[in-house]
């Protein structure tokens, strides 16, 4: 502090100049952490793009959304993909993704829990079976 008593310090800015300002994760997201989808997406769940006329910028949707939507309909991408593509957190693009399952621009198809696989005896004993035809 200067002796009058006002600081002296440069005032930091939160953004690179070069870059301009940074857009917090919680301003893509209005704020909010889970969506009602959000439980049920992990990371290698596959993201898929409806197929519907028009174009999905057309609607409310924040580039974001755009983005993910455009990702999807070239190929169904998971969750991870996504994140790594869009250089956003994981949190943030499973709140994105539940935003467009509610508006039906994509659908999520899952990944087949371990406990719902076949028994690895009884994919042996198909095997067997079609080596002995």
């Amino acid at each position: 502090m200067s002796p009058d008593g006002e600081g002296t310090q440069e005032t930091h800015h939160w953004f690179d100049d070069d870059a301009g300002p940074v857009v917090r994760p919680y301003a893509m997201t209005r704020g909010r952490t889970t969506s009602a989808a959000q439980h049920r997406l992990d990371l290698i769940a596959v993201v898929v793009a409806e197929h519907r006329t028009g174009d999905p910028a057309d609607q409310t949707l924040s580039p974001e959304h755009v983005d993910i939507v455009g990702l999807c309909r070239d190929s169904p991408q998971s969750v991870a993909e996504l994140a790594a593509e869009l250089d956003l957190p994981i949190g943030v693009v499973r709140v994105l993704i539940g935003d467009l399952v509610d508006e039906e621009l994509v659908h999520v198809t899952r990944p087949v829990p371990p406990a719902e696989l076949p028994d690895e005896s009884i994919l042996r004993d198909v095997i067997n079976g079609l080596r002995a035809l």
